[in-house]
């Protein structure tokens, strides 16, 4: 992350072919002089008696006018909780500034166009034989990091939006009643702010995250269009680079992960939104740090909205220590870790035979999903939760374990309900839920499913059948007794 308040900076330079006049200017303040990277001035050295010079520090008018234009963007914003243009903007420059390692976007080329598709149709027809599940990818795609960021954005909205809307709405609630007619005009302000600064932070988040991740699929929830299968061959080779592990079989390897994931999104309908329901209902038991945000509110100054990102940056979000917030983030935990524990034993199963390194990278994988990336460690500031699955070595285990016990129909045939997934205490007990019958909810649901339709079934009509006989008996027999007598 950034060390400059917001983001806020000069726009990055354009690859080697960018304007020279910022490269080379030696009076313009601008990024290649060692003038100040941070347009508004904020920071030591900007002060002085001229108050344009204490806002603003020394810089040529183009950085200026992009400074205006960038505050201006931030005050007139009046969408929802999050600018969501803001962070587009901001992760796209993030991915143009490269990673630390110095490896940039580009756009991908035939070939590797050509290699990700191979791939990805390889890894469906491997993992035919190792789950019941069909495939789950329409298509298949490779794409450079910018469009990573394209495609996943509207994932993001659903998982942040419910977090940043309970923090605008604080940010009106910390006001006294008999001080918020008053500062109707200051709430409002500061609810674009506080729009724009989350913007600024998912946006850079999001383009440090692009810079690692291989596939649409890396932090266990789908991120991509439903159904299209995706690689980043950059970011392929960068996650092989030091492995000792030829390209191909580390490509094929990530392949067999995405296409699996896609699979299991693909065909157990209720997942996917079983899963970003897990991620806001524990988003609505997320409270906000009053005493933080009164303190910030109270010493509110408009030319130095760092304040408030200062605030951000250390985290105001605290989960509330109540049984229900306890059961919302236990079930996400869950529900994280075996996605990703199925999605392990299923490659590994799939792979051991074929690939020589599968053992080697299924432990790198496993690595690379516990630690988290720079990225990870902000989005967990910022909504209090770390997307990633604690137990997946216990879930992998649970499922191979399964998968001996009852083969792949019935190791796969308990993703038909939520009810019969294994739970938190099944992962401590992996024995116990193998050998515990489990019953079966295909002909409830089916049965739910024709009562909510409105439907009937051959059976709703032999039943009607007989209770018309049994009434037409029991009419007959009446009638007769009435006769005799």
């Amino acid at each position: 992350m950034s060390d400059t308040p917001f983001g806020f900076g000069l726009p990055p330079e354009e690859p080697e072919d960018g304007d020279e006049g910022k490269k080379k200017d030696p009076a313009g303040g601008g990024q290649g002089s060692g003038g100040p990277a941070n347009p508004f001035g904020f920071g030591p050295g900007a002060g002085g008696d001229n108050p344009f010079a204490a806002m603003f520090g020394t810089m040529n008018p183009n950085d200026l006018g992009a400074a205006f234009q960038q505050l201006g963007q931030m005050l007139s914003y009046e969408g929802g909780p999050v600018n969501w243009d803001m962070a587009k903007q901001i992760a796209r420059q993030t991915v143009s500034q490269g990673t630390p390692d110095g490896t940039k976007d580009a756009s991908v080329g035939p070939s590797e166009r050509a290699a990700v598709d191979e791939a990805l149709r390889l890894a469906d027809l491997w993992l035919d034989g190792v789950t019941s599940l069909p495939s789950g990818s329409v298509s298949t795609v490779a794409w450079s990091r910018a469009e990573w960021v394209e495609a996943s954005l509207p994932a993001w909205q659903k998982l942040v939006d419910p977090v940043a809307e309970r923090v605008g709405l604080a940010m009106g609630d910390v006001l006294p009643e008999e001080m918020k007619a008053m500062a109707g005009p200051l709430i409002g302000m500061m609810r674009s702010m506080g729009g724009a600064m989350f913007g600024q932070q998912i946006g850079q988040a999001v383009g440090v995250l692009a810079g690692e991740v291989v596939g649409s699929t890396d932090i266990g929830l789908p991120l991509g269009p439903a159904g299209k299968a995706a690689l980043l061959p950059l970011n392929v080779e960068r996650f092989g680079k030091d492995l000792s592990v030829p390209q191909d079989e580390v490509r094929l390897y990530l392949a067999l992960r995405e296409a699996a994931h896609q699979r299991l999104f693909a065909h157990v309908p209720w997942l996917r939104s079983h899963l970003f329901g897990a991620v806001e209902g524990y988003a609505r038991g997320i409270k906000v740090d009053t005493s933080k945000l009164e303190d910030v509110v109270g010493q509110f100054d408009p030319s130095q909205p760092e304040q408030l990102q200062d605030a951000l940056q250390q985290g105001m979000f605290q989960p509330e220590d109540t049984p229900e917030q306890k059961v919302a983030l236990a079930r996400l935990e869950t529900a994280l870790a075996l996605v990703e524990g199925w999605v392990d034993a299923v490659v590994h199963e799939a792979a051991k035979a074929r690939l020589t390194s599968a053992d080697a990278l299924r432990e790198t994988m496993r690595r690379r999903r516990a630690s988290g990336g720079p990225a990870e460690q902000t989005f967990a500031t910022l909504i209090g939760l770390q997307l990633r699955p604690r137990r997946l070595r216990d879930a992998s285990r649970l499922w191979a374990s399964l998968t001996d016990a009852r083969g792949l129909d019935g190791r796969d045939a308990l993703w038909a309900h939520p009810d019969m997934l294994p739970t938190a205490g099944d992962l401590d007990d992996p024995d116990g839920f193998v050998h515990h019958e489990h019953a079966d909810f295909s002909e409830l649901d089916k049965m739910l499913g024709d009562a909510a339709k409105g439907t009937r079934t051959p059976a709703d009509d032999e039943g009607d059948a007989g209770d018309r006989g049994d009434a037409d008996g029991k009419s007959g027999s009446e009638g007769k007794d009435d006769t005799d007598q």
